[in-house]
C-alpha cells in the first residue's frame, strides 16, 4: 500500500521561510533575495518529487513459533523479507505494527537488497491476555538526504497470533454421568470411518436388508450392516453466558475472562476424562459449529477468540442447548446472575432425570465497591432460578478460583437430588 509523501516540520518551515523571503524580496525589489526565496521554496518541492513513493518489490512471510501462546508464554516470531523484483531496493527505516499486548513494536533498518537477496529479522512477543492478535503489516519510512521530506508504504503481508485462555487443572477425579439417551460409556469399537461407522459390522446370515449400510458397502466392497446395540458415548455441552450487558461495566474484563477461563479449563477437564463435547457461545450458535463435537484443541482456538456480544440473549443460547438436552447429556453452564428472566429461559432446558450444573458469577462482586448485602441477596435469588430448577449451582466472585469453584460445584451435586 502506498502513501503520499509529506512535507518534514524542517521542509515546511524551508517552505514558508522561502515564500517570505520571495515575496520580501520583490516587494524591496532585490532579485538575490528574490532567488534564495525561491531556492527555498523549490527544494523542499523537489525532494518532495524525488521521493515520490514507489512500493518495493518485497515479499514478506512470518513463522511464529510457538504458533499458539499460552499467557505469559515467550514466542518468537521470525520475518524473512525477500526482494523479488529486478531492482535494488533503497534503504527504508521499518516498523512492525501490531497490538501493544504483545509487547513494544520492533524499528529497525531494512538495508539495500539487490533482486533475490534476502534478509531475516527476529524479535519476541509475550501477552498476558489471551485473544487473537493479528501481527504485521509492516510500515515502511523514508527521507530524503536534507530530511525536507519523508514517505511511509505499508507492506500489507500479516499473520495471526493466538494467545489461549488460562487453563486451570481441575484435578483428575472423574465426572460421573447422569444423563440419559446418548449418555454412557465410551465405545470399545474402534473404525478407521470414523464415529458414524463404530456401528458398522459385516452382513450375518438372519440380519434384515433394511439394515445395510449401502455407503459403506459400497466403500469395503461387502455387504455391511448397522448394529443396533452400538454403546453411547458421554456427552457434555459447556456452555459461556456471551451477553455483554451481563458482565458488570468496570469488573467487565476480569469477570469475562473468568468465564472463559473457567470453560477453556471444563473442556481440557471433560476430554480428557473421554467426554464428547459441544461448545455454545454466540458464536458457535451463529456460525452453526454448537452442533458438531469440537475437538480441545479447537476449543481453545474459539475461546481465544471468544467475545461478549451486545446483541446475544440467554433465550437463543438456551434453544440450542435444548437440543442437546432433550437427549440426555450433561449440562455445565458459566453464566452471569444479571436477570431473572433471562435465566429462566436457561433453567427450562433442564428435563427430569438430567444433569444440570451452573458456575454463576456475582456481577456485583466483580464491581469494587459494591459488595453488600443488597446486591449479595439480589445475586442469590437470580442464582435460585436455576436451583429451583433442578440445577446445581455456585455462586463465585472474584476471589474464588477455577479449581475451588469447581469442587465446590461436584460437592454440590454429590449432595444434591436430581427429580
Amino acid at each position: 500500500m502506498r502513501a503520499p509523501g509529506v512535507l518534514t516540520s524542517r521542509g515546511q518551515m524551508f517552505l514558508a521561510l522561502g515564500a517570505i523571503v520571495a515575496v520580501a524580496g520583490v516587494v524591496l525589489g532585490y532579485r538575490d533575495v528574490t532567488r534564495i526565496g525561491l531556492l527555498l521554496v523549490i527544494l523542499p518541492l523537489l525532494a518532495l518529487l524525488l521521493v515520490r513513493p514507489t512500493p518495493p518489490s518485497l515479499r514478506v512471510t512470518r513463522v511464529v513459533t510457538p504458533s499458539r501462546l499460552h499467557p505469559d508464554q515467550q514466542g518468537l516470531v521470525e520475518v524473512q523479507f525477500t526482494n523479488v523484483g529486478t531492482r535494488p531496493t533503497p534503504l527504508f527505516l521499518a516498523e512492525e505494527q501490531f497490538d501493544y499486548a504483545l509487547g513494544d513494536r520492533p524499528r529497525f533498518l531494512l538495508p539495500r537488497m539487490v533482486s533475490g537477496e534476502g534478509r531475516k529479522l527476529r524479535y519476541t512477543v509475550r501477552s498476558r491476555h489471551r485473544g487473537a492478535f493479528p501481527v504485521g503489516p509492516i510500515t515502511l519510512r523514508r527521507r530524503d538526504p536534507f530530511g525536507l521530506t519523508h514517505v511511509a508504504l505499508q507492506l500489507p503481508a500479516t499473520v495471526e497470533l493466538l494467545v489461549l485462555p488460562h487453563i486451570w487443572d481441575l484435578g483428575s477425579r472423574r465426572v460421573a454421568g447422569q444423563g440419559r439417551g446418548t449418555e454412557g460409556e465410551l465405545p470399545q469399537m474402534v473404525s478407521l470411518h470414523g464415529e458414524d461407522d463404530v456401528s458398522i459390522r459385516q452382513y450375518r446370515d438372519g440380519d434384515e436388508l433394511r439394515r445395510v449400510h449401502w455407503p459403506a458397502t459400497a466403500h469395503r466392497g461387502e455387504i455391511m450392516v448397522r448394529q443396533e446395540d452400538r454403546p453411547a458415548r458421554r456427552r457434555a455441552v459447556l456452555l459461556l453466558d456471551s451477553r455483554a450487558g451481563a458482565f458488570p461495566g468496570s469488573g467487565y474484563q476480569a469477570s469475562y475472562e473468568w468465564a472463559v477461563s473457567a470453560v477453556a479449563s471444563l473442556a481440557r477437564h471433560l476430554i480428557k476424562d473421554g467426554f464428547v463435547i459441544h461448545l455454545l457461545t454466540h458464536r458457535t450458535v451463529e456460525d452453526g459449529s454448537a452442533g458438531v463435537q469440537i475437538g480441545l484443541d479447537q476449543a481453545l482456538s474459539t475461546l481465544a477468540r471468544a467475545q461478549p456480544d451486545q446483541d446475544s440473549s440467554m433465550e437463543a443460547l438456551a434453544a440450542a442447548a435444548h437440543s442437546f438436552t432433550s437427549g440426555g447429556v450433561l449440562l455445565i453452564s458459566v453464566v452471569v446472575a444479571h436477570d431473572e428472566a433471562e435465566l429462566a429461559h436457561l433453567a427450562a432446558v433442564r428435563e427430569p432425570g438430567s444433569a444440570a450444573m451452573a458456575l454463576v458469577l456475582d456481577p456485583e462482586a466483580f464491581t469494587p465497591g459494591t459488595e453488600s448485602r443488597k446486591d449479595l441477596a439480589t445475586a442469590q435469588r437470580h442464582t435460585g432460578v436455576l436451583t429451583q430448577a433442578g440445577w446445581q449451582t455456585v455462586l463465585v466472585g472474584p476471589q474464588d478460583s477455577v479449581p475451588a469453584s469447581w469442587e465446590r460445584l461436584r460437592a454440590t451435586r454429590r449432595s444434591g437430588a436430581l427429580t
